[in-house]
């Protein structure tokens, strides 16, 4: 049985975030190995303006199910944690989206990979370049640091500090 290599984006701004991304990242070893994740980051958020600041993470995760499976378990997690899919770039508490599986094409109605907005966005390309900087995507045929260096996208990518002073 194959083992595959999936880069996974975490995403979450509400209901304490960092503990939501700490809960994702325990949940997503029920379906396979976290073998290194990054940094998390705080970023305003994307598409729909008027709502908390997000906290994104990307994470490196082995796994033997096939991307379609992993998909269906991704959003099993999403909803065991109350994602609700009510507002396109809307306010959420968890998101998790496969960027990678291995170096493979993937389009279908449900899932595609690579993910289609990788190079469009900083608070993925940030992460990504973090641990994984000479990644080349299978289908633009840059690293990721080439592609943070060509990324359009202004918005502030900060790595998120946890304030444990209170």
């Amino acid at each position: 049985m194959k083992i595959h290599s999936y880069y996974l984006l975490l995403g979450s701004n509400l209901l304490t975030p960092n503990y939501q991304l700490q809960k994702a990242r325990q949940y997503l070893q029920e379906v396979g190995s976290i073998q290194i994740t990054s940094s998390i980051y705080q970023t305003s958020a994307w598409g729909m303006k008027e709502q908390n600041d997000f906290l994104n993470q990307v994470v490196f995760l082995k796994s033997k199910l096939e991307p379609q499976d992993l998909l269906i378990h991704i959003q099993s997690i999403e909803e065991r944690m109350g994602r609700k899919r009510e507002l396109k770039w809307g306010p959420r508490i968890i998101d998790i989206d496969i960027l990678y599986a291995d170096d493979v094409q993937i389009q279908t109605s449900e899932l595609v990979i690579p993910h289609p907005e990788i190079q469009n966005r900083r608070f993925t390309l940030v992460p990504l370049s973090e641990i994984a900087p000479q990644f080349v995507h299978p289908v633009l045929m840059k690293t990721h640091i080439q592609l943070l260096e060509l990324c359009t996208d202004l918005l502030p990518v900060s790595r998120y500090i946890l304030d444990t002073s209170a």
